[in-house]
């Protein structure tokens, strides 16, 4: 959890408000936090509040209060877009990061600052223009999802080794079989696996049943006489870092990172999310319907899932490229009488 202390009293409440009514997880909230914080150092920076020289990420939103949450106009927010696309870096803690965030992270920042004006509107009653309602939503481009073939899936299982060897092929074992988040991953507990099954608690606490096969349950045994460690403090986590706490999301992403780069995947351009799609993509193209992959993949919305259908027409498309005869054409050597 971050650190809200600087927070106004209508950031804390928003952030409240959607953990406890619309079930919003808390990693969600802290989005929503970090983005809603971003944008408010942003108008204490423009409207000159606050020296000119001080580093943005330094800049405390500790003074903004309920008057200059009233204040902001769409053209505030129009120019927090193009600070946004101009002026911040890809990369936040990277010293060869490039500058300009992504369309889809931008879509992300308006939509938390939408939610926000919403609640101060409908729900608190204490702003009575809502600067967000003409704001257009920002484009975004549509791109297949990324994921390893099957014999790189096996590749990557094949190269895993180290200290926690273990640990982590269990982890990407989850991830290959089952399409799990990685929030999902870490929050895993002893408790939530079943004799078939494990527990997971996906995106707005929402619980679901994923079942295990038998590579899945194969590697949970393997590693659970492993998990012990003398200064644990993870209490009932699955899955331990090495100081013995419940191992967390950027840990994870590590590993896997350095998994795929000693399996020689590198060049994919892979990360632990592009795993989840890999899982999703194999299962639908051997035979999973596409309702029973929204279940197990915890999709609130079936569009979301029909992507792997995109990605499945985009390999039929390629096998008839690769036919041998595709490049055949006619050819005007019939004999003449």
């Amino acid at each position: 959890m971050y650190d809200y202390s600087d927070a106004p009293q209508e950031i804390k409440n928003f952030i409240t408000y959607m953990v406890t009514i619309r079930g919003r997880s808390k990693l969600t909230a802290n989005e929503y936090f970090l983005d809603l914080r971003n944008f408010f150092r942003f108008i204490l920076y423009k409207r000159n509040l606050v020296p000119k020289d001080i580093d943005f990420k330094n800049i405390s939103i500790s003074s903004v209060d309920l008057d200059l949450i009233k204040s902001v106009t769409p053209n505030d927010i129009y120019d927090y877009q193009m600070f946004m696309i101009q002026n911040r870096p890809k990369q936040q803690n990277s010293k060869e990061t490039s500058y300009g965030v992504e369309n889809k992270s931008l879509a992300r920042k308006i939509s938390a600052l939408r939610s926000f004006y919403k609640y101060l509107c409908d729900k608190a009653y204490l702003v009575e223009n809502n600067p967000t309602t003409t704001i257009e939503s920002v484009k975004t481009k549509k791109s297949l999802p990324k994921f390893l073939t099957l014999n790189e899936s096996v590749e990557l299982l094949n190269s895993i080794d180290g200290n926690h060897k273990e640990r982590d092929f269990c982890i990407i074992t989850l991830f290959l079989n089952c399409g799990l988040r990685v929030s999902e991953l870490v929050g895993l507990n002893i408790r939530d696996i079943g004799e078939d099954n494990i527990r997971v608690t996906g995106k707005g606490n929402k619980e679901r049943i994923v079942y295990l096969n038998s590579a899945c349950l194969k590697a949970i045994e393997m590693y659970l006489p492993k998990r012990i460690h003398p200064n644990s403090s993870a209490g009932d986590a699955l899955f331990i870092s090495q100081k013995g706490n419940r191992i967390n999301v950027q840990t994870v992403k590590w590993l896997v990172k350095k998994h795929l780069d000693n399996a020689g995947l590198h060049n994919k351009n892979m990360s632990v999310h592009k795993l989840r799609h890999t899982a999703a993509t194999l299962m639908y193209q051997n035979g999973v319907d596409i309702r029973a992959l929204q279940e197990v993949l915890g999709h609130e919305n079936l569009d979301t899932t029909r992507i792997y259908t995109h990605v499945n027409n985009e390999n039929l498309k390629s096998a008839i490229e690769k036919n041998p005869l595709a490049d055949l054409e006619i050819t005007n050597n019939k004999k003449q009488s």
